[in-house]
């Protein structure tokens, strides 16, 4: 060192003492302030290795033998170092003296530089460093494992990437046969309506063509006007939108239903439009078509109702189970809405029940129709139904239920079993009827004095006996009306100019017997006063009148001619006085009063009540 301070004070002499600053005291000084720190930083390293070797109990005997020999060596180092800047400083007798020094103070500074480690510098113990490099092997493992699990996810990532890719691919090639299968266009638009995007059924060449070009470019009015109005709309307020317009294409003008929703940029600003147009040309064509038919059908419909319920006839639908699933009216009592849902066994009456639930099983079984005819017990009275059942099948022609027409049939019925009693009724009133024109005959023939005679009378009297017979064939043989009766066989002399017969009562209609019977009596009591009372002059007048008996039920007919010429008694009775007393007496078990006075013949007929039609419509008054 000496020797390096000696060329350095040679160097320092070469130098000018204009630029010599350190030839200065304060340059001195700082030298000295120097050389102080340098050779007290030596102690540093001796210290270092001390407080090191003392922390770490855990070193070998030679590493113990080794830091003990770099101590001293690093120690007398730094002895000898200070022992410079000392010797300067102070004026040592002897050089012993000067090294004694160096050592104290290079022990004293040793233990301060010892104080000052164990203040500032912290050493690990080897457990704690154990336990530490023990972490850090954990952390590295778990990093590892971490490394391991991410590389797998990337892995995992990339394949599901392939996978996605090509799922996208053909979800992308789906959406795309679709559109094109379903004509649908996709286009997108800038803010000035200026095509960045299209695709389209027909191409991508279809859809280049489009790019960069505005709608005012193709479309043509008034279509152009109303889609362009709506585009700017959803591109000023942000909403979708929707539009049917008109296009001219190749194949001719088709019909577009346009759907428009706004484009958006990351931060949600409008930036343009997407649209898709959808070819419904052929579905509205079907549509129309489709209403056109519902019309026809609804139509069809009412009409069939109207006749339904304008019929007798219920048609009706059943399942398998034989639940009722539609009816056209009410059936056996009961509402529409009460019968849809309900079975056979709610609906027919029990005693009716088996028969019918048979028949329809016998359809389903069978799968062929069946018919029948059928009385079923109602909520007051019984009637007659003619059933038509079929099976009714679904579209693969499986059977899965019943179609069923009731076709009530009562008054055909009644009407049969009325025509039976009519045909047993003609037999029996046309044997009494024979048996009455035999009487007739004979009756006539007794008292008529030539042929002539006989066939006059008895042709009258016949026809007597037809007019009532007609009037009983207007009321279907069950009545006839007695003013009806009267007019009938008084007609000729009442349709005459000035009438000579007045005829008053109440409505009353007699049973057919009653009104055979007192025809033909009315007949002879006309011919009577043709030929010989009032009505064989003009001035004479016959009144017939009626009325409720009211000493005993039934009814009274008198028999009242007046004005005419004067009557004698006759000297003996004819035909005539015969069906008049007899044969009303004992026909109609009726009181007969038969006067021949001067002023005119009087005849009083009492009818019982039990010839009397009591359920008989009234009759209008002439």
């Amino acid at each position: 060192m000496d020797g390096v301070f000696a060329w350095l004070a040679q160097l320092g002499d070469a130098i000018p003492a204009d630029m010599a600053f350190w030839r200065q005291a304060l340059s001195e000084t700082a030298l000295l302030v120097a050389t102080w720190v340098a050779a007290l930083s030596y102690f540093i390293i001796p210290a270092g290795i001390t407080w090191a070797a003392w922390r770490r109990s855990d070193l070998s005997i030679i590493g113990q033998i080794l830091a003990a020999i770099v101590f001293i060596a690093s120690f007398a180092f730094a002895i000898w170092q200070l022992s410079v800047p000392l010797s300067k400083a102070f004026d040592f007798p002897t050089a012993d003296a000067a090294a004694f020094a160096s050592l104290f103070a290079g022990v004293l500074w040793l233990i301060v530089l010892w104080l000052l480690f164990s203040k500032l510098v912290t050493v690990p113990s080897a457990a704690a460093l154990i336990a530490a490099r023990e972490r850090l092997e954990g952390d590295l493992a778990v990093e590892r494992e971490r490394a391991n699990e991410a590389e797998r996810f990337r892995s995992q990532l990339e394949r599901s990437l392939v996978d996605k890719t090509g799922e996208l691919s053909l979800v992308q090639s789906r959406l795309d046969t679709c559109l094109r299968g379903a004509k649908v266009y996709l286009f997108s638009q800038d803010r000035d309506l200026r095509y960045i995007g299209v695709f389209g059924p027909r191409g991508e060449d279809a859809g280049t063509l489009m790019l960069g070009r505005t709608d005012d470019e193709f479309l043509v009015a008034p279509d152009r006007d109303a889609i362009t109005a709506i585009k700017r709309k959803v591109i000023e307020t942000g909403e979708p939108s929707e539009i049917e317009a008109w296009h001219e294409m190749p194949e001719g003008r088709v019909l577009f239903a346009l759907y428009v929703e706004p484009m958006r940029n990351l931060d949600g600003e409008v930036t343009g439009v997407r649209c898709a147009a959808a070819d419904i040309t052929r579905i509205r064509s079907l549509e129309a078509e489709q209403r056109r038919l519902a019309e026809e059908l609804r139509n069809a419909l009412h009409r069939y109702e109207i006749a339904l319920r304008g019929s007798n006839v219920t048609v009706f639908t059943q399942d398998r189970d034989l639940r009722y699933t539609s009816i056209s009216n009410a059936f056996l009592g009961r509402r529409v809405d009460q019968i849809i849902g309900l079975t056979d066994e709610d609906v027919i009456p029990v005693s009716d029940r088996a028969t019918i639930m048979n028949l329809k099983q016998q359809a389903l079984a069978g799968g062929e129709p069946v018919d029948a005819e059928l009385r079923l017990k109602g909520p007051s009275t019984s009637r007659w139904y003619d059933f038509h059942i079929e099976p009714l099948r679904d579209a693969e022609g499986q059977v899965v239920g019943l179609t069923c027409a009731a076709v009530d049939i009562t008054d055909r019925k009644a009407g049969e079993e009325h025509l039976r009693l009519l045909m047993r009724e003609l037999t029996h009133r046309s044997k009494n009827l024979l048996a009455v024109i035999q009487a007739l005959a004979r009756q006539t023939s007794r008292h008529a004095g030539s042929l002539e005679s006989f066939l006059e009378e008895f042709g009258a009297r016949l026809q007597a006996l037809s007019r009532s017979h007609d009037l009983l064939v207007q009321e279907e043989w069950h009545s006839a009306g007695l003013r009806d009766l009267v007019r009938s066989q008084l007609g000729h002399y009442i349709d005459r100019d000035q009438s000579q017969i007045d005829i008053d009562g109440p409505p009353i209609h007699l049973k057919p017997e009653a009104a055979q019977s007192l025809g033909l009596a009315l007949h002879e009591l006309a011919v009577n006063a043709a030929k010989y009372g009032a009505l064989s002059t003009p001035k004479g007048h016959v009144d017939v009148l009626w009325e409720p008996n009211e000493a005993a039920s039934g009814i009274v007919i008198r028999w009242i001619e007046r004005d005419g010429p004067k009557v004698e008694w006759p000297k003996k009775h004819g035909f005539g006085t015969m069906a008049i007393q007899r044969n009303l007496s004992r026909a109609l078990e009726a009181d007969v009063d038969l006067n021949f006075a001067e002023t005119g013949v009087n005849c009083t007929i009492s009818v019982p009540q039990h010839h009397i039609f009591d359920t008989a419509a009234p009759v209008e008054e002439s």
